[in-house]
């Protein structure tokens, strides 16, 4: 089923209901929760979902799970085909507790494809019940990315991390964050490891790298982008981003499959 919201199907009777949407560049999903988990994945565009513990960037050809009853909000870059499956509760004990991106395999999204074309009430026994059982499967051995960055709990360093992806810069100091909270170096360097579970620095590239995601997503150039962010170069940022995605940036966000146009180096 396609264009349908979950919200009219959540009734039916079956572990798996199993959904598609297209959404238009830039559309906004405002903060919502559903009462099944929700795993989504799509070919196109990019998605930036975010809830209060946390944001997650979802390229094209992953995906991202979502717990039953985490709010969220999702912003979309490029047209998104969207494709979800809403898992019952009692089956989604085996999955993550928490939001994670995971990487799609093309096993896993022939299943999607299979699942989105059965009827919404399908057949337990037989095929389609198989099918089902096996998305199962394979859902709990997606394997999870590292596309995801922790906010803290505390109000005020929570605060100064939400205004730092809204202008990120690569350069700012422990010394700039610990002066702003009338911290000491050292206590706030213990502080911010117990609030996020990262050390500020590694927190600091987590999140200039996440907001980058979306700028190339959305056309600008490798240059723009890490001169933006404060790197010295290109050079410079393509390889952190490398170090931590395992790819340039043109490889790593292949549009359905395909690299971006080589005009965004």
């Amino acid at each position: 089923m396609r264009n349908v919201h979950i919200d009219a199907v959540d009734h039916t009777p079956r572990p798996i209901v199993a959904l598609g949407r297209d959404y238009s560049d830039g559309t906004h999903i405002a903060p919502h929760h559903h009462r099944r988990g929700q795993l989504i994945s799509g070919a196109t565009g990019l998605i930036v979902l975010s809830t209060p513990y946390g944001t997650w960037v979802m390229p094209p050809q992953r995906g991202v799970w979502i717990p039953p009853g985490i709010v969220h909000q999702a912003h979309m870059v490029g047209a998104v085909s969207m494709q979800s499956l809403y898992i019952e509760p009692e089956a989604a004990v085996d999955m993550p507790k928490h939001c994670q991106v995971v990487g799609i395999t093309d096993f896993m999204r022939r299943l999607v494809t299979e699942a989105l074309d059965l009827p919404l009430v399908y057949e337990l026994e037989g095929r389609a019940g198989i099918l089902m059982e096996l998305v199962m499967h394979e859902m709990v051995r997606l394997e999870t990315l590292p596309l995801s960055l922790p906010f803290p709990q505390d109000v005020r360093l929570s605060a100064m991390c939400k205004q730092f992806m809204k202008d990120p810069d690569v350069h700012e100091t422990i010394n700039d964050w610990s002066s702003a909270l009338g911290m000491s170096r050292r206590a706030f360097t213990r502080f911010f490891r117990k609030e996020t579970g990262l050390s500020f620095v590694s927190w600091r590239q987590q999140a200039c790298l996440l907001s980058a995601l979306p700028k190339l997503a959305a056309g600008q150039t490798v240059t723009a982008v890490a001169i933006g962010l404060g790197y010295r170069n290109p050079s410079a940022f393509t390889t952190m981003f490398k170090k931590a995605f395992g790819a340039a940036p043109i490889a790593y966000l292949g549009m359905g499959g395909r690299p971006i146009s080589e005009r965004h180096q």
